[in-house]
């Protein structure tokens, strides 16, 4: 990966330390690879189930999600929508309100 600079970073373990929940943002300056200029990962997973949310961008795809085995598209917006759009996944895939 080129030059990548940490903007964001947070991680926890929650309600028992049953989820692990992970977020990481990089403003990166390789505009071929990630035109957007961020580079990042949002996870939160079920110790106990396996079941996870995901929502991450890299080469040679683009944004995406990832929700249990299911993945689709996801359009990109801006860091704070990201964090936003995250929170919504949680709770409405895993019942979680981050």
């Amino acid at each position: 990966m080129a030059k990548a600079t940490l903007v964001y970073y947070f991680k926890d373990y929650l309600h028992e330390e049953r989820y692990v929940l992970e977020q990481k943002i990089y403003a990166v300056e390789d505009f071929e690879k990630f035109p957007d200029g961020v580079k990042y990962s949002m996870i939160l997973v079920d110790q106990k189930t396996g079941k996870k949310v995901l929502m991450d961008n890299h080469h040679p795809k683009s944004h995406h999600v990832h929700l249990g085995d299911k993945e689709f598209e996801y359009e990109f917006i801006n860091e704070q929508k990201l964090i936003e759009d995250f929170k919504d996944f949680v709770y409405q895939f895993m019942g979680i309100k981050l």
